[in-house]
């Protein structure tokens, strides 16, 4: 786990596209490149960036905004790796609530944060395309939950 660099952004944009029917564009991750309030961070294992997360927050509110491994390394700890080295980070700044958006249908997903004690607090109709589904909208208190040191 590390911070992630430009260098990086062509495997990014990979996992991206093995994972996400729609997929953010290169500006977009490159825009998140040192920017004081995000956590841009990459899973690599042997050399090869295996997965990613982004993390945004404004003052005590933070927002998962993505979180991807590719399938060849799913069910490894990965994606859980990450999420907590995130949630650790939001911590160590602050931060006191975290909210993401997921697939209704994405159990997997719905599964790790619900270990992390997420919890749904709204729905966003039709809010994911190719195909069309709502997003369960799921959030975390951090105080209660998270040790402030991150990764």
């Amino acid at each position: 786990m590390r911070p992630a660099t430009r260098q990086d952004l062509e495997q990014v944009l990979e996992t991206e596209r093995l994972c996400f029917s729609t997929p953010w564009s290169r500006t977009t991750f490159d825009g998140l490149l040192g920017r004081d309030t995000v956590c841009f961070k990459v899973l690599e294992v042997g050399g090869k960036v295996v997965g990613h997360g982004v993390l945004w927050w404004v003052g005590p509110e933070a927002e998962l905004a993505n979180l991807a491994v590719v399938p060849s390394h799913r069910g490894r700890g990965g994606g859980a790796f990450l999420l907590d080295d995130l949630l650790a980070e939001a911590a160590f700044r602050g931060v006191e609530r975290v909210f993401l958006e997921v697939r209704e249908s994405n159990g997997a997903a719905r599964s790790l944060y619900e270990n992390r004690e997420f919890v749904p607090v709204g729905r966003r109709p039709r809010y994911y395309q190719k195909p069309t589904e709502d997003a369960v909208v799921m959030a975390l208190d951090l105080a209660t939950v998270v040790d402030p040191e991150p990764g």
